[in-house]
């Protein structure tokens, strides 16, 4: 496609009403979208488009120029993404209803085909943060990029785990993809942008709206070939990417909480209207018959290297422990604890999950476990 039609599929999406629908029947019926630009009213409604489709189009169009907004596009950075192109996501472009167009930072590649959508509550418990950790992070070592909303809660947790995995994963905005939103998640960005990418269906600058976080949902289901909710309350938008996953035919698992948690409820439902229990990382490769590929190095890179290490991460698992409870069930000195937690977080081996508490950061694989 050349770069003056494309700029033709930008000024399209510009113009408020005319969606994926409305944009293959203009493209079918005058062949490019330049020359459905540039129709006048009678060509339009000779050639069978909607009233509305017309009115939207002649309102629209005096005050947008096609080079201009591509232009603005590649001086902020920002790729252009069509359904012609060759990367254009394969698992979205599987759907009818794919947007006519997508907004990149970063890149989008050929192993993002193998995805996971991990979404979830803003207000997530620290339940929650840890099993969303723990999923992503498994799953990012196994070669699955993880897609999410770079929201605060769940999302935000889900895209670091995945690259602090050294994985993959990308973020589907409800604002222009050269906007950050929320603010502190800049760094967040920046790294998504460095192993994954940023993306939108929203014009440049578009404002992270409430009413553009709904529809937003439907990207991240379409990239992924599962949804998993990781907490959601009865009214969470993560319910909302779950029924669309489970519209586009695509896995729907939850991870199941306590039924006195508010944050759990949604997820609680989904199991009980049919979705997967995710009970473990692994169930997610089994759903989807993919075979776990992260390599033996990995479980021994983070295997004690002493003593003192192996007696702490005996006594740590998924649950939060104190160091304070830690250092009595050792049996050795606050300070000896106290170094080697440190050590160990640095190693990947333990993680703090505030309050002077810790986990393992693989609790399933036992200390003699090998491939």
């Amino acid at each position: 496609m050349t770069t003056e039609e494309r700029a033709y599929w930008v000024a399209f999406n510009h113009i408020r009403g005319i969606g994926c629908a409305r944009v293959r029947r203009l493209h079918k019926a005058f062949g490019s979208l330049r020359s459905a630009w540039e129709a006048s009213r009678i060509r339009l409604i000779e050639a069978g488009v909607d009233n509305r489709t017309v009115e939207a189009l002649l309102r629209g169009r005096p005050a947008i120029d096609p080079p201009e907004v591509l232009a603005r596009c590649i001086d902020l950075g920002l790729k252009v993404l069509i359904w012609a192109d060759p990367d254009y996501p394969i698992r979205l472009k599987e759907l009818p209803s794919s947007p006519p167009v997508l907004y990149a930072r970063g890149a989008v590649t050929a192993e993002d085909s193998l995805a996971v959508a991990i979404v979830g509550t803003r207000k997530a418990t620290p339940y929650g943060r840890e099993a969303a950790r723990r999923f992503a992070s498994f799953l990012a070592g196994n070669g699955i990029t993880v897609v999410s909303g770079m929201a605060r809660g769940i999302d935000g947790e889900a895209h670091a785990a995945a690259l602090d995995a050294g994985g993959r994963t990308i973020a589907v905005l409800g604002c222009g993809a050269d906007v950050v939103y929320p603010p502190e998640h800049g760094r967040l960005s920046r790294r998504i942008v460095e192993s994954g990418a940023v993306l939108s269906d929203y014009p440049p600058g578009t404002p992270p709206e409430a009413a553009n976080f709904p529809p937003r949902n439907r990207i991240i289901a379409g990239l992924a070939l599962a949804t998993l909710v990781v907490e959601a309350g009865e009214e969470s938008g993560a319910l909302l990417t779950a029924g669309y996953a489970a519209d586009y035919g695509r896995d729907v698992c939850a991870v199941p909480g306590s039924i006195f948690r508010p944050a759990s409820r949604g997820c609680n439902r989904l199991i009980g209207d049919g979705a997967q229990p995710a009970l473990s990382p692994d169930e997610i490769l089994s759903a989807l018959d993919i075979q776990r590929t992260a390599p033996a190095v990995q479980l021994r890179m983070n295997a004690p290297e002493s003593p003192v290490e192996a007696k702490i991460l005996d006594m740590l698992g998924a649950e939060p422990v104190h160091i304070d409870l830690l250092r009595a069930k050792v049996g050795l000195p606050v300070e000896t604890v106290s170094g080697a937690l440190s050590m160990m977080e640095l190693k990947g081996m333990v993680r703090t999950v505030g309050g002077m508490q810790y986990v393992a950061a693989f609790p399933n694989v036992p200390e003699n476990h090998q491939e």
